[in-house]
């Protein structure tokens, strides 16, 4: 399915700016509508080029516009994809959450509409924000995961697809339930671990010191923890659920790991390290190798 030729962009911070400014690079780019409750934003998204006209009101982004995507905190989806699909009969919706129970949970009594929403989540980020911190390739080469239901239209999911991939990105689909088991464990515990342990180390009476000398390798480990703590408290506490299984499965590892150092175990904690970095390499090819054919399934 090609690209409609009208798509409206809800947040402009540094997901929703981003797709903006991808598609601008695209030949035969859509026309691109901006909304955000932030004047700001939208005026240096229009500034820069990146929108082609700002909208003021959801409803208004969402009338004529072939997809409509929201990309704004989580909490603040729901409410707006109703508003979207209210606007207009024909738009299909889409947003770019981090979760999407929640996010499928807030839109019970829509009724038809929901057949026109298409959750979605591009696995791409940075812990910088808001819109100036926008990326023309930030999606290229990065998976994007859809998770209709058996009530989404499948043109409507075309038609989502089709706009991720005119930004570069890899598309599947999963359900809603298994995206956020796996978002918790790959993306929700690690920035859950990188904020604990600042928070920690902060706490700590000769803090100034450890700052002070950390290496190269704290600053990579704790990188995430400069991202949005409002963004971060929002996606933590709706997938609460799927993380409090993962926080569970981290912390009897840990407490084995823990044991094994204050018994001076030396074999199993050399196993323990050992298994961790050929595990890690495993997944790196994972992470690099190529989305499988969804016809064929090579």
């Amino acid at each position: 399915m090609s690209m409609p030729r009208r798509v409206a962009v809800v947040g402009l911070g540094l997901i929703g700016g981003s797709v903006a400014r991808s598609l601008r690079d695209r030949t035969g780019a859509p026309h691109i509508v901006g909304f955000d409750a932030d004047p700001e934003a939208t005026r240096y998204a229009l500034e820069a080029g990146w929108i082609d006209s700002v909208a003021a009101s959801v409803a208004e982004a969402a009338r004529g516009a072939g997809v409509l995507m929201v990309a704004t905190p989580v909490r603040g989806i729901a409410p707006l994809v109703r508003i979207a699909l209210e606007a207009d009969p024909d738009v299909v919706v889409t947003d770019a959450g981090s979760v999407k129970q929640a996010v499928m949970e807030g839109l019970a009594g829509v009724g038809g509409a929901v057949a026109r929403f298409v959750p979605g989540h591009p696995v791409a980020g940075s812990e910088r924000f808001g819109v100036t911190a926008a990326e023309a390739a930030l999606f290229r080469g990065r998976r994007v995961i859809l998770t209709p239901t058996d009530a989404t239209d499948t043109s409507a999911v075309a038609r989502v697809r089709a706009l991720w991939e005119a930004t570069g990105a890899l598309v599947e689909c999963m359900t809603p339930a298994h995206h956020d088991e796996v978002l918790a464990a790959t993306s929700h515990l690690p920035h859950v671990l990188a904020f604990a342990l600042v928070d920690c180390l902060a706490g700590m009476e000769d803090r100034r010191e450890l700052f002070a000398y950390a290496a190269g390798g704290f600053r990579d480990f704790t990188r995430i923890a400069s991202s949005s703590p409002e963004m971060w408290r929002d996606i933590l506490l709706e997938n609460r659920r799927a993380l409090d299984d993962t926080l569970a499965a981290f912390e009897r590892t840990l407490g084995a790991l823990r044991a094994s150092l204050r018994e001076g175990d030396e074999p199993a904690v050399l196993e323990t390290l050992t298994r961790a970095r050929a595990a890690r390499q495993r997944f790196l090819s994972l992470m690099e190798a190529p989305l499988p054919d969804p016809d064929t399934g090579d």
